[in-house]
């Protein structure tokens, strides 16, 4: 059975860093592109960053540019993604995607507040 579990949410104050974990298994991890996704409460999913298959490709929505990193180690079937300066706008459940194949995880949930 495929599934994506991630890890590493928790509350940090504006300003601070977490680094979200994915880990893949039941499905080649390492041959597909891999994505994080945010969602806050009933709002519409937002992309958050994504990399390719050999991690030599990646890509970032406006609003992290700079701040966040996604980073991957296929050995390990696992996707990062490094979150610096976090903002309370940054508060939200992020899933991690393999999006041609249409699954996503569970998510961990981020909370940035005083």
């Amino acid at each position: 059975q495929a599934q994506l579990v991630e890890s590493g949410g928790g509350l940090v104050q504006p300003g601070g860093s977490l680094r979200l974990a994915c880990v893949g298994s039941g499905f080649p991890m390492s041959d597909n592109h891999i994505t994080w996704h945010r969602q806050f409460l009933e709002k519409e999913r937002a992309f958050v960053a994504g990399i390719s298959p050999a991690g030599g490709s990646t890509r970032y929505a406006d609003f992290v540019k700079g701040r966040f990193t996604i980073s991957r180690d296929n050995a390990k079937n696992t996707v990062w993604l490094q979150m610096n300066n976090l903002q309370p706008n940054d508060t939200a459940m992020y899933h991690c995607v393999a999006p041609t194949r249409g699954y996503w995880g569970r998510g961990t949930q981020v909370t940035v507040s005083s």
